[in-house]
């Protein structure tokens, strides 16, 4: 009950929605189904939401373990007072919990260790405040192997203390917010041979105060110290720090206390708070990181797919050649073959490739060439334009694809398995065709990782970085939904309820038994149990189905209500239903006995069969034309994509070698704390030049119109 109210009011809801999500999880129910079917017991919490109760409930509880096992451990010590106990079990971090515990922690043996079980402890005692004159001699009393010195023995008290100023929770919390607050992070060029495109040149000799360092900026500090190229450290005010421990424990006049605290401070207690600042920071710039790679490829998933058309996928490349594949309207493979368009390669060959470029355009019909954006991209794009221009081509355009990942999907067991006579190189460029067609698709067979719409993302933990984009594919493929008669074993591998096993019974089954004509046939799918079918059903479409509900995000649950409320409307599925938009929705809600938010999806549903809600989101850019950076000038207008949205800003493609940059303070006329905001990958965008580095071919756009 404890994780509830502090959960709800973590996230800001009610305590009843926490419990409703943990007991439907407990059920082994799917986020997004949950989502999706169960928003009268969750008020209309999404799959975010939901994701973050449970992920809290986890976190919560590890938390609560931990702490049970600390406290059980300081007790069989001896050593549990009240106050402790009521510290620790108001920590709400793991660090603080652990902080509290390091006292009573089992140690290596350590200096202090060997002091204290020499007697020494009692020595150090005396140290504390006005240690009496005669020291030296009461330290002759302590002589023994471990310490036969005077000196020995007074340093092996002094290591005694530093240990406990060390341990001591509340000063070690003292110091870190003093570094929090008042600290700077500073780095300095190490090594220029290992940045020789000044990638990290702005960090070459730079200082700013920790509380106000962004997360980009923590990664590509982590990343600069990583390769070598930069030497990175936390400046601290260490003689306010020690001031203020000397002050705590009268050690002004006191030589034993101050060289105490000294080693304390300086060898353990700062160096302890930097790592956990770090980590913190390292955390947080992870966490900011894994959430814009998210943001941006549910973004890139919705991009509209573009369908009804044959489309030629061009996997750009100089000496190896370029590999064109061609597919159909619905995908099918129809044809592939290399060509060698640009230099090294001969004259002969560069008028043979546009030959043979065309003679594919005419003999299959091709509306679109879909040019992956890799090494020699913009070279196959001039190529194409030039050929599209040459044989008068009118109707078809060319459009600038995202190859990230295609060669890992080439290479890849599914790739094996679709097009087993194909080479890797072709299979690349069937890929790109078709990510064209249906991002969606196309994406979900590749590691999220390696689609590569991110900042800094081979920087952050790959586990956390998996399962985050692990969930926003599955939040994608259910919100959109899945035709169970043409869909990949990869795509209904993401839909709730099913797994990779359970995908590939489902096309083994649609390949022995035929196209399925009812979601009711899932039940015969081997090993698809009552469960998985709840779960599935309603993201999986029909289109061909007898009953046109298949073909919708209607629950088969809810059929019953479909069937009453056109009984109660005297409707039908062939006659008009405009009368939907115009019904009260508690009032039939009530008559149908079924909750008003469950009825406002169906009417939707009913009102757009079979719709696809990527349909409200922009298709790509088509382009019949070339841009080279000398055709801009400052000021000049331009259509683009938005390839990136990284924290600083976002990468837009006007059909340029490299994509310009439009920073976070040009998005807009009024100020922006987060570009996902403003802007999202795939999204058209007006922008206009700001300023041109030919040179370095590198552009900078503003998206706020020039006065």
């Amino acid at each position: 009950m404890d994780n509830i109210k502090q959960i709800a009011q973590q996230l800001k809801i009610s305590d009843k929605q926490v419990k409703s999500v943990l007991d439907l999880t407990a059920e082994g129910n799917t986020v997004p189904f949950i989502a999706r079917y169960r928003k009268e017991v969750t008020g209309s919490l999404d799959e975010v939401q939901i994701k973050a109760i449970i992920d809290e409930n986890e976190s919560m509880t590890k938390l609560a373990d931990r702490k049970t096992a600390v406290l059980t451990k300081i007790e069989e010590q001896g050593k549990l007072t009240d106050s402790l106990k009521a510290s620790i079990e108001a920590a709400d971090k793991l660090s603080e919990v652990e902080d509290l515990y390091l006292p009573y922690k089992e140690k290596r043996r350590t200096k202090a260790t060997i002091a204290r079980e020499n007697g020494l402890f009692d020595l150090s005692q005396m140290m504390v405040k006005n240690p009496p004159k005669n020291i030296n001699e009461l330290a002759e009393k302590f002589l023994c192997e471990a310490f036969p010195t005077v000196e020995k023995v007074l340093q092996g008290a002094v290591d005694i203390l530093s240990e406990m100023i060390s341990e001591a929770s509340p000063m070690r919390n003292w110091v870190l917010s003093e570094i929090k607050r008042n600290s700077s992070v500073t780095s300095k060029l190490k090594d220029p041979a290992k940045d020789d495109k000044q990638v990290f040149q702005i960090y070459y000799d730079f200082s700013e105060k920790l509380s106000g360092l962004p997360n980009h900026r923590v990664l590509a500090l982590n990343r600069g110290e990583k390769m070598g190229v930069l030497n990175v450290k936390i400046e601290n005010d260490d003689d306010k720090i020690m001031r203020f421990f000397e002050s705590r424990f009268s050690a002004h006049d006191n030589p034993y206390m101050k060289a105490a605290i000294k080693d304390a401070v300086k060898k353990k207690i700062i160096p302890a708070m930097e790592r956990m600042i770090h980590a913190e920071l390292d955390e947080k710039a992870e966490n900011s990181a894994i959430e814009v790679f998210g943001q941006n490829l549910k973004n890139l998933l919705m991009v509209a797919p573009l369908k009804g058309y044959t489309v030629l996928g061009f996997d750009p490349g100089f000496r190896n050649g370029c590999k064109l594949a061609v597919v159909d309207a619905t995908g099918k493979f129809l044809d592939a073959t290399v060509i060698y368009p640009t230099k090294p390669a001969s004259a002969s060959k560069i008028a043979a490739a546009k030959k043979e470029l065309a003679a594919l355009i005419r003999k299959y019909h091709v509306d679109m060439i879909a040019i992956g954006n890799g090494t020699a991209s913009r070279e196959s794009e001039a190529f194409v334009a030039e050929v599209l221009k040459e044989n008068k081509f009118d109707k078809t355009f060319y459009v600038i694809v995202s190859e990230a990942g295609a060669s890992v999907y080439s290479a890849g067991e599914v790739a094996r398995e679709e097009f087993p006579d194909l080479s890797i190189e072709k299979r690349s460029a069937v890929s790109i065709a078709r990510r064209l067609q249906d991002p969606l698709a196309e994406l979900v067979k590749i590691e999220p990782q390696a689609i590569g719409v991110g900042q800094y993302q081979h920087d952050v933990p790959e586990k956390k970085l998996s399962e985050n984009l692990d969930f926003v594919v599955e939040t994608v493929v259910n919100q959109v939904g899945v035709n169970v008669n043409t869909a990949s074993p990869s795509l209904l591998s993401h839909v709730a309820g099913l797994n990779a096993g359970l995908a590939k019974n489902i096309v083994s089954y649609r390949e022995e038994n035929g196209a399925l004509t009812a979601r009711a046939q899932l039940k015969k799918v081997p090993r698809l149990g009552a469960k998985a079918f709840e779960q599935a059903a309603g993201f999986l479409r029909i289109p061909e189905a007898k009953n046109f509900l298949d073909n919708t995000g209607v629950h088969p649950e809810s059929y019953p209500v479909v069937k009453k409320l056109f009984q109660l409307l005297k409707i039908s599925p062939d006659s008009s239903l405009e009368i939907l938009r115009t019904v009260d929705i508690p009032d039939l809600a009530a008559q149908l006995g079924v909750g008003q938010e469950t009825l406002t999806d169906i009417i939707a549903d009913l009102l757009k069969p079979g719709r696809d809600l990527r349909d409200s989101f922009d298709a790509p850019m088509l382009r019949q034309d070339v841009l080279s950076i000398k055709d801009l000038s400052i000021g000049e207008k331009l259509e683009g994509a938005v390839r990136n949205v990284v924290d600083f800003g976002a990468f837009v493609d006007i059909g340029l070698h490299d994509d310009g940059l439009v920073h976070i303070s040009d998005l807009s006329k009024h100020f922006v704390k987060n570009p996902q905001e403003v802007v999202a990958v795939g999204q058209i965008v007006t922008v206009w030049v700001k300023s041109l580095d030919a040179q370095r071919g590198k552009i900078n756009l503003t998206m706020v119109e020039p006065k």
